[in-house]
């Protein structure tokens, strides 16, 4: 009997639309990463000192506000567009994804971030993949506050431009959302990097080979995505459900 059921839970989850959602994480969640990490490579190779050139934070800023948007936007409509695991974890704390989705979605970004980074790696050769790292005269539990901060900014807009009270404004969604999370990177790339993606930070993370302080890119993040889905929902519009995703994760903004 727990076999039968747990089979036919399963099966829910493999569905040709499920499969097509969590192809679309992948694929927005990829050119992302892609686009983010590639872009600081870039700064990097243009520019001989980044710790005083000012211009090469307002290049990654920029980069993070068009590919986030633009990734959120061509996959909002099969899979939600989340792109990131603390904007599933918010939507799943609020209920509007199931936990087992989140899971396929989490495994789909972490995938995509990985291989992003991964082809960056291999396609400039020369070049080491840059990970997230917090400043020397922070902690880390003062980085965790402030992704924690960032992340909740992020997630909050994710809620808002989902919000189908919003009428004709909902369809510029997907560029609030990026130009959030921009000027968060704007705010605090120097000090802890400004990443709210943890699957962003992993994917560099595993290609280079270092994971100090990875910690601060998930447990801020996280705690700061389910405050701002708690407090939207039951605070802000309490008794509102956001038109951001079914429980099955297809719906977008």
């Amino acid at each position: 009997m727990a076999l039968a059921s747990f089979t036919a839970r399963f099966k829910q989850f493999v569905t040709p639309d499920a499969l097509r959602s969590y192809l679309a994480e992948f694929i927005s969640t990829f050119f992302y990463v892609f686009v983010v990490v590639g872009s600081a490579m870039a700064s990097r190779k243009l520019m001989s000192d980044l710790a005083t050139d000012p211009s090469s934070l307002v290049l990654v800023a920029i980069a993070n506000t068009f590919a986030l948007s633009s990734s959120v936007y061509i996959a909002s409509n099969v899979s939600g567009g989340h792109v990131n695991p603390a904007v599933t974890f918010g939507l799943a704390v609020g209920g509007h994804i199931s936990v087992s989705t989140a899971l396929f979605y989490w495994v789909s970004q972490m995938l995509a971030s990985v291989m992003a980074c991964l082809l960056l790696k291999v396609a400039t050769v020369s070049q080491d993949v840059p990970i997230y790292t917090i400043a020397s005269e922070m902690t880390g539990f003062g980085a965790s506050m402030v992704e924690g901060v960032l992340t909740f900014g992020l997630v909050y807009a994710v809620y808002a431009g989902g919000d189908t009270r919003s009428g004709p404004l909902r369809s510029i969604g997907p560029l609030v959302i990026g130009l959030m999370a921009g000027s968060m990177v704007l705010a605090a790339g120097p000090f802890s990097g400004g990443s709210m993606n943890p699957a962003l930070a992993f994917g560099s993370a595993v290609v280079a080979g270092r994971f100090k302080n990875h910690a601060v890119y998930w447990v801020g993040p996280l705690i700061g995505a389910a405050v701002a889905g708690l407090l939207y929902d039951n605070v802000v519009f309490p008794g509102h459900v956001s038109g951001r995703v079914n429980s099955d994760g297809t719906t977008g903004v």
